[in-house]
């Protein structure tokens, strides 16, 4: 027996607008494509950023003069190699200040000057373990990547350990200046090829996350910058750590 009572929301009735239903989907549809196109966005200001990084090193170690300057030392080589880490502190520290075009530039700045500090893998390691080593860092990071993407798993708890692991391996590496340590340094390595692969299947959720919280604001461009930064990272520090144990020396 129907029951007259029941208001039953989700029916539509003849020459009804079906606006609850068809709404909804519309609504998750749209959801659905601005998260995509979100995501996309900031996959290619990070491939984009890879690849200048690439040919800029390359072309610098090409050209002689990376040899010239890491191999003489001195102030400019200091000035190369820590000029990265000054970008990343004005971007992260200058987000609500700097304009979306502002971080743009940075961000290519950036790209470009981790290109010169890069460089000094060429005059290490042969160009075909490099190739290799990147190939394999590709596939590592898209498969790490679409995990946090997809996966429904809570990764926060995995991502302030791994932060944690950071912090401990920077300190680590510091040390070893000093002591100059070869099991220490095969150590950090292998360590930093973990924290690195649980910080982009981490990352990758959060910024999937963060779309929610910035969808239609005028700091979604920001984000998607800061976000192909945060992923930049992760494949630069993965491919790093690789190298040490996929790298031919000349």
């Amino acid at each position: 027996m129907a029951n007259w009572n029941d208001p039953q929301p989700t029916r539509t009735g003849f020459g009804a607008s079906p606006s609850l239903n068809g709404g909804a989907i519309g609504r998750t549809a749209g959801v659905d494509a601005g998260l995509r196109r979100y995501m996309l966005s900031i996959y290619n200001y990070m491939a984009s950023g890879v690849l200048l990084t690439g040919v800029v090193a390359l072309a610098f170690a090409a050209s002689g003069m990376a040899a010239q300057v890491f191999m003489a030392g001195g102030g400019l080589a200091w000035l190369i190699v820590l000029s990265p880490l000054a970008f990343v502190m004005v971007m992260s520290f200058g987000i609500n200040r700097l304009s979306t075009a502002a971080l743009q530039a940075t961000f290519w700045a950036y790209c470009a000057v981790m290109g010169l500090s890069m460089s000094t893998i060429f005059l290490v390691y042969t160009g075909t373990s490099i190739a290799a080593t990147f190939f394999a860092t590709a596939g590592a990071f898209a498969g790490l990547s679409l995990y946090g993407y997809t996966t429904k798993r809570d990764l926060s708890g995995m991502g302030t350990f791994m932060f944690m692991g950071l912090i401990g391996i920077i300190l680590a590496s510091i040390i070893n200046l000093f002591l100059h340590s070869s099991g220490l340094a095969w150590g950090i390595s292998f360590l930093g090829v973990l924290i690195f692969a649980g910080l982009t299947a981490w990352d990758t959720q959060k910024l999937r996350q963060m779309y929610y919280q910035v969808a239609g604001s005028d700091f979604m461009g920001k984000m998607i910058v800061m976000g192909a930064l945060s992923l930049y990272l992760d494949f630069i520090n993965l491919f790093m750590f690789m190298l040490r144990f996929m790298g031919d020396r000349r």
